[in-house]
């Protein structure tokens, strides 16, 4: 600022008294316990555990870059938390996960690392073939819609004799499989008696020597998931040697099956024998046809659609577009029962998830779900990235030989078929952002995070560790604040769990990310009413003063929980967190998170609550060091920008300080607060210093800034005391300042001067 000659009006107006700010009182209980479970972090950046003074403090609070990273990164978690947190109170059936009724089924991790051997049967003495009955029959292919593939599937059936359906279960392909069948048999067995046959021991089919029984007679096998070895080792000789004993015999055959590993992959590659997808299908379609028929009228139509949309059915439609779930939705409605209960159980995520995860078992599937359900939204290569870091360390864990070779997991190949809960936007036009992960459903998310947390026992240590990796990728704030919020989640099923697992470990690292991510994991913890009580008694449990370096960090831990979602829903108790981190004695080292969260808090409509308790804390208005660190904290957030500043800011190439943007709206709050940090040393000086941003770099050009900092400036210039000789000072100094001159501390000048 720019200085003058003599002294300088008004310098301090304190009054000599004691310190007047309440002591920090006696120590809480011996935090021992605690402090054996706190994890050092040798190997990141430490911040500095010991007491830290006032110059350092304010050094720290002012350094600009890092503290902007800070806001980002806890404004985004802060989000994301908010959205998770109102997509449950939607819909309350994304809390049914957890409850004991999911524990009864069981969960094997060995399938994903077999390497099968030959095929296995007892040879083709021991094959059974059942003719399908002629009502089964008619079951599928009544009302059979036909998938985008039909037609070629039918014309490789005719030519090869063989088919191999590889695709996922309740996609219809048993339906398809059979109208395949009887089309076939019905051109080529024309003018001959023609059957259609289920074989029971498909392995057996499918091995060297096999011929059909009879002639003209078509025959449909599955191979399920107990067939695994069998599927992997199909290779294309076994394929063509099958194809010719049809052929020989005029018969034809679909084997339904999973998506194609091993040799059968191969002979995917290389044959027109194994189809990987059926194509593309309307599920309203098949609605349609199933229960208004083949030629339906108008209005049945529009009848239809109003029962579809009104039930939810569309909404589970587009969730779940199998052919299975859109049977289901046909049956409820030719039955007459309650579609929108039906809807509804059909819909619950928590029954999606649990037959998901009975079904697979393979750590590369069970890998990109969780990572999806940790980074939905993000990027397919950053899921992908994430997703491998975990199989690698799952693979490690259960002792795979050899271990999993990084060239043979490709996890988009996998998608459509392990995968049909999750869709990879396509990147947006002219926006240049990536494919990007979501979840059909959007409270399938943490509902995944929660089965795999309760029900995968031996995932949850190297999910923490995983975790705790992506809480340090680089700078991707992103992918770290949805980590944060991803442990959050987990921790609802039993929070005293996590708590002693990872997030009092992580409250008092010695790294800023971590404890970052423990702050926002304890926000969303909160955002469930039953656990909102044990979370506050946690945070006050960690701001009480102690003197090790543990509780230093907690305390710092504590400070930055409450600045988000956790602080917005109960402000008051907000502030007093803040206030017993702010008053340990002697030690300014939790200035930088407190300014933080009262900028946050702030920013999310809870100013009213933060400047009055900024009020009630330099109350004394001494030199103690409460107040001291309450008005260098209100000047912080007074040159704060916030996320909505109003139209005046919108205008401008920098948005406006929240509170610039808002002075009418807390006049008498801030007159008084400015009024007290521009009469008090040491703080005086940063105050003028932050009046001047407001009146120069705001107020210069801007009318509406000018007409907001006028009743403020004039109603602390009428206080008792120095203050008018003061604004008069410096206004006029700024004013006639040669290299900047202010035309609006000019005017503001001129206001205080025509003052009675």
């Amino acid at each position: 600022m720019t200085g003058s000659t003599g002294t300088e009006p008004g310098a301090s107006d304190e009054r000599d008294r004691e310190d007047g700010a309440p002591g920090p009182g006696a120590e809480g209980a011996s935090k021992a316990a605690s402090d054996a479970s706190l994890t050092t972090e040798t190997t990141e950046p430490a911040d500095g555990d010991g007491p830290v003074d006032e110059a350092d403090a304010l050094r720290l609070l002012t350094s600009g870059s890092e503290d902007a990273a800070e806001r980002a990164e806890a404004a985004q978690a802060a989000s994301l938390a908010d959205l998770i947190t109102e997509r449950l109170q939607k819909d309350a059936s994304g809390l049914r996960i957890g409850t004991l009724a999911l524990f009864q089924d069981t969960v094997s991790f060995g399938g994903g690392f077999t390497v099968g051997g030959g095929l296995r049967g007892s040879g083709p003495s021991a094959v059974e073939c059942v003719p399908i009955e002629e009502d089964q029959q008619d079951a599928h292919i009544t009302d059979f819609v036909p998938p985008a593939h039909y037609t070629a599937m039918l014309e490789s059936l005719r030519a090869s004799r063989l088919l191999i359906l590889a695709v996922p279960p309740g996609t219809g392909r048993e339906a398809c499989a059979v109208n395949l069948l009887a089309e076939a048999l019905a051109e080529d067995g024309a003018g001959t008696e023609t059957t259609c046959h289920r074989v029971t021991d498909p392995v057996a089919v499918l091995s060297p020597g096999w011929k059909p029984h009879r002639k003209y007679a078509g025959y449909v096998t599955a191979l399920d998931e107990t067939d695994m070895e069998a599927t992997r080792a199909l290779d294309l000789n076994q394929l063509t040697s099958t194809a010719a004993a049809l052929k020989s015999a005029d018969c034809f055959m679909v084997v339904v099956t999973g998506p194609p590993r091993g040799a059968l992959a191969r002979a995917a590659d290389r044959s027109s024998y194994v189809w990987r997808e059926l194509g593309a299908l309307d599920p309203y379609r098949i609605v349609e046809r199933r229960v208004l028929g083949a030629s339906p009228d108008e209005s049945a139509i529009e009848e239809l659609q109003r029962a579809l949309a009104s039930s939810g059915a569309r909404d589970l439609l587009r969730e779940q577009p199998q052919p299975d779930i859109a049977a289901r939705v046909s049956s409820a409605l030719r039955a007459g029962r309650d579609l929108a209960a039906e809807v509804a159980r059909m819909r619950d995520p928590s029954d999606q998830v649990h037959q998901w995860f009975v079904r697979h078992d393979n750590p590369a599937a069970v890998c990109f779900a969780l990572a999806a359900a940790v980074l939905e939204g993000s990027g397919y290569l950053t899921v992908a990235d994430a997703a491998w870091k975990l199989y690698a360390a799952v693979a490690t864990d259960l002792g795979a030989s050899p271990a999993p070779s990084p060239v043979a997991l490709r996890f988009s190949d996998r998608l459509a078929h392990e995968q049909p809960w999750i869709v990879v936007d396509p990147p947006a036009a002219g926006k240049g952002w990536p494919p990007q992960v979501r979840f059909r459903s959007p409270l399938l998310r943490q509902t995944v995070l929660t089965y795999a947390w309760t029900s995968l026992d031996g995932y949850r240590g190297l999910v923490v560790d995983w975790l705790r990796q992506l809480l340090f990728r680089g700078r991707d704030t992103e992918v770290r604040a949805k980590a944060a919020v991803a442990a959050g989640v987990l921790a609802w099923s039993d929070p005293q769990h996590a708590l002693h697992r990872y997030l009092r470990s992580w409250a008092g690292s010695q790294s800023w990310p971590l404890r970052q991510g423990a702050a926002t994991a304890l926000s969303v913890v909160a955002g469930r009413p039953e656990h909102s009580a044990w979370a506050w008694d946690l945070l006050d449990e960690w701001v009480t003063p102690g003197g090790s370096a543990a509780d230093r960090r907690l305390a710092k831990t504590a400070a930055t929980a409450v600045g988000g979602l956790l602080g917005r829903q109960d402000p008051r108790r907000a502030m007093d967190v803040l206030r017993t981190a702010l008053g340990w004695r002697d030690d300014w080292a939790n200035l930088l998170p407190v300014a933080w969260s009262a900028v946050h808090l702030i920013d999310q409509g809870c100013g009213r609550d933060v400047l009055s308790a900024f009020l009630q804390w330099s109350a004394p208005q001494d030199r103690s060091p409460m107040v001291s660190k309450t008005l260098s904290a209100f000047l912080f957030t007074a040159l704060q920008p916030g996320s909505d500043t109003g139209a005046s800011g919108a205008r401008r190439s920098e948005p406006l300080p929240y509170l610039l943007a808002r002075c009418s709206h807390f006049q008498p709050q801030l007159e008084e607060l400015w009024a007290r940090s521009l009469a008090r040393r040491p703080v005086q000086d940063r105050a003028l210093e932050a009046l001047r941003t407001w009146v120069t770099t705001y107020g210069n050009g801007d009318r509406d800034v000018l007409a907001s900092l006028r009743p403020l400036v004039t109603g602390v210039a009428r206080r008792p005391g120095k203050h008018r000789d003061r604004l008069d000072y410096y206004l006029g100094q700024w004013a006639a300042d040669p290299d900047r001159p202010s035309p609006a501390a000019a005017e503001l000048l001129h206001a205080i001067r025509r003052l009675p």
